[in-house]
């Protein structure tokens, strides 16, 4: 819970309060604040609870076997409570700063007309694909290298905002998406559905992949970070 509030906070505080992604730099500023938030929560929390922050990581973690179903549930539930909360120290922070009102007044993620639906459901499942096939790959008791993991991690999730925020703003986490759209409303809201399902399929991929590449073998529980 704490993970994910700190993660919609600091992530989709850097687009309310950088005015939106409309210049490279801003893109730039988004996707570091995010993936940063992640490298600092994986050092954080992350001997504690593996640091998920993602119910599509989790789902990859639970469909490779690495955690129980009631813990996989529980975790998802806190992970949307964590960005609830999130979002509503954003929104009070927001009412008391003049934001540029060309940007984003909650970090939601949409698409825009100019993007078709199958365009924004495609690159939100190839891209959680990525990255949770990153954390499945670097947390891997046995083939993967747990001491660099909070880093690459983190790093991938920067990457994957670099080329996907023009496109759909970077959800690749259905609990970060959650949270801000409640206090959007509108569009947001609308498009929700398609950053929690595509999302939870890219996870879904990534784990039939990650079990077909490593062998079957699975991990004893998922690894402190």
């Amino acid at each position: 819970m704490i993970g994910t509030m700190v993660l919609v906070l600091l992530g989709c505080g850097s687009a309310v309060f950088n005015g939106g992604a409309n210049s490279t730099a801003q893109v730039l500023t988004i996707a570091f604040a995010f993936g940063l938030s992640v490298v600092a929560m994986a050092h954080a929390i992350g001997g504690i609870s593996g640091c998920h922050i993602n119910p599509a990581i989790t789902l990859g973690c639970w469909l490779t076997k690495r955690i129980e179903t009631k813990d996989a549930m529980m975790y998802m539930v806190f992970q949307v409570i964590g960005a609830i909360i999130g979002s509503t120290i954003l929104y009070f922070l927001v009412k008391g700063y003049a934001v540029d009102p060309s940007g984003t007044y909650t970090g939601a993620n949409s698409y825009a007309d100019s993007t078709s639906t199958t365009t924004a459901f495609l690159a939100e499942m190839i891209f959680t694909f990525i990255f949770v096939l990153v954390v499945l790959g670097v947390t891997d008791l046995k083939q993967g290298n747990v001491v660099v993991a909070g880093l690459a991690i983190g790093l991938s999730l920067t990457l994957i905002h670099i080329v996907c925020i023009p496109i759909t703003g970077t959800s690749v986490n259905p609990a970060r998406s959650i949270g801000p759209a409640i206090f959007e409303g509108g569009r947001a809201l609308s498009q929700l559905w398609l950053f929690i399902v595509a999302p939870f399929v890219g996870a879904a991929l990534s784990a039939l992949v990650w079990n077909l590449i490593s062998g079957g073998e699975e991990a004893d529980e998922f690894p402190p970070i």
